[in-house]
């Protein structure tokens, strides 16, 4: 099972027509109040002009629940499209997709009646935005692309470049990294021409995201650091926060936490300063994540459900998603299975109310993964086949991992005995003995038969490594056992723990006695 964490990606189309966003000297409260007044007065011209104007700045600093109450009051008026475009763009940016859809065509609707091209792109693109967070990458790129010809006809080529860094983003998304680079090269040198410095940012964040998912870290730092100086320089604090977030995730991901819990701290503060609180619930689900990794699961814990309360909080159910599936993990590796299946059908919960099926199919391929331990096969069978039907409609980057552990499953169920067990190595170097412990039963396996991750548990008196297995005969004992008294590692303790509660420490049993064992527990299953 595998955490998940947040990072930039896809931007919304924002206003086409730049409405009080340069040499406006009206604060915020000052629209707010013109609006109230207008809607008492019933006064519906002027109330869908500052009503909009108003959503423009609190979209930029995540105040959603304020954008959707004043674009619900310009709604009392009557139907009005720039009022259902910012109510759709608050319910998407709080995990309500369905509800976010219903108002954008209905948006879209009124724009073509009014032959606003401009916003009929704009919101094509934003239908777009929600298709992709639902998982559905071919409608997101059916709308995307239809937007992108009627920008280009107006000349909006900001809007463009929106539209062409978006379908970046779907390329990205199906792990399809060289086809998402190619298109943010082509959205990079359209920002900088038309001079949209903000923009010019999410697209360096998001090149850096690409090559971080290459595995090229260094190249990666390269962009956030582009794109950091130019999110302070144009006041962009919620730019600057992400970029601090992203380049925190780069250096977890190069092994360095205290470098990713700087990064992420520096993010935090800014976040709360200015209001983003899904930022704000993204990055403790990262510094959570950082955690996890160093084998801290109980700060990690208090993390993951610091941004469960945030995202239940502003009804963000799609990160709710990510966060319990996060906690599932830890659940798992603790082997409380009940706890991480109670998590998991949360998950599964809302993925299917919000209609995410590229994340339902990694949440069932989860569920399969933790019937498997739980020596539940014809379920593990039943759920993998799920995930593999939606990874297939949703051209999951894990589709193959996914089949190949429907084989194993398969062949677990057809009357080959398979016995489940874990490998604690504990000690001096544990992380490293592991390591190569794994990578010997890596190599000698037999199909059918797997071999977790390592996954490192540290508490304030040990360190250990351990390694989840499912495997069908004596030749795996014998691999261990041969590997233990090849390498005699000096300080370490290899201990086996079978699925019925056998324990052994593997220098206190001979090669015979423990194939015995093991022949045993292959016999009763």
């Amino acid at each position: 099972m595998d955490a998940s964490r947040s990072a930039a990606g896809s931007d919304p189309a924002g206003d086409p027509e730049h409405q009080a966003r340069d040499g406006s000297t009206t604060t915020a409260a000052q629209l707010v109040e013109v609006h109230r007044l207008a809607v008492a007065g019933r006064e519906p011209e002027i109330a869908r002009d500052v009503g909009h104007r108003a959503a423009r700045v609190w979209l930029r600093t995540s105040r959603f629940a304020d954008v959707a109450a004043l674009a619900r009051a310009t709604l009392t008026l009557g139907p009005d499209a720039a009022a259902l475009y910012d109510l759709g763009w608050a319910q998407s940016s709080t995990g309500r997709p369905w509800d976010a859809l219903a108002c954008y065509r209905q948006a879209l609707d009124l724009y073509r009646e009014a032959c606003d091209r401009l916003y009929v792109a704009a919101t094509l693109s934003n239908i777009g935005l929600v298709y992709d967070n639902l998982g559905d990458r071919q409608q997101a790129l059916s709308y995307y692309q239809r937007a992108v010809p009627i920008l280009r006809e107006a000349g909006n080529r900001a809007g463009e470049a929106t539209a062409l860094n978006n379908i970046g983003a779907v390329y990205d998304h199906v792990g399809d990294r060289r086809q998402a680079l190619t298109y943010y090269q082509q959205a990079l040198p359209i920002r900088r021409e038309v001079g949209d410095r903000p923009g010019e940012a999410v697209t360096l964040n998001n090149m850096g995201s690409a090559y971080d998912k290459l595995g090229d870290r260094q190249q990666a730092l390269t962009y956030y650091q582009q794109a950091l100086p130019i999110a302070c320089e144009v006041g962009d604090r919620g730019g600057e926060a992400i970029t601090l977030n992203n380049i925190g995730m780069v250096y977890d991901n190069l092994g360095d936490r205290q470098q990713a819990l700087t990064y992420y701290h520096q993010a935090l503060p800014t976040m709360r300063e200015i209001g983003n609180r899904a930022g704000e619930a993204a990055t403790l689900g990262n510094i959570g994540m950082v955690y996890n990794n160093l084998g801290d699961h109980q700060q990690a814990l208090t993390h993951y459900h610091r941004a469960l309360t945030t995202m239940r909080e502003i009804g963000n159910r799609a990160g709710e998603a990510t966060t319990l599936n996060n906690i599932s993990v830890i659940r798992f590796r603790q082997g409380d299975l009940a706890g991480a299946k109670d998590a998991l059908d949360e998950v599964l919960e809302i993925l299917r109310a919000t209609g995410d099926r590229g994340s339902e199919a990694t949440a069932r391929f989860n569920m399969a993964l933790l019937s498997s331990r739980m020596a539940r096969a014809d379920e593990a069978v039943a759920f993998q086949r799920q995930a593999i039907a939606l990874a297939e409609r949703t051209r999951h980057p894990e589709l193959d991992q996914m089949r190949a552990f429907l084989l194993q499953l398969e062949q677990m169920t057809k009357g080959q005995a398979m016995v489940t067990a874990t490998v604690e190595v504990s000690g001096a170097s544990s992380a490293h003995w592991a390591a190569e412990l794994h990578a010997t039963l890596a190599a000698n396996i037999r199909p059918g038969e797997n071999v977790s991750p390592v996954e490192v548990q540290r508490s304030a008196e040990l360190v250990i490594a351990v390694i989840g297995l499912v495997f069908a005969g004596v030749d795996t004992a014998k691999t261990i056992w041969d590997w233990w008294h090849s390498r005699r590692p000096d300080g370490a303790t290899v201990t086996i723990l079978l699925s019925d509660g056998t324990r052994l420490d593997v220098a206190d049993v001979s090669h015979a006695e423990l194939e015995i064992i093991i022949q045993r527990a292959l016999s009763q299953r």
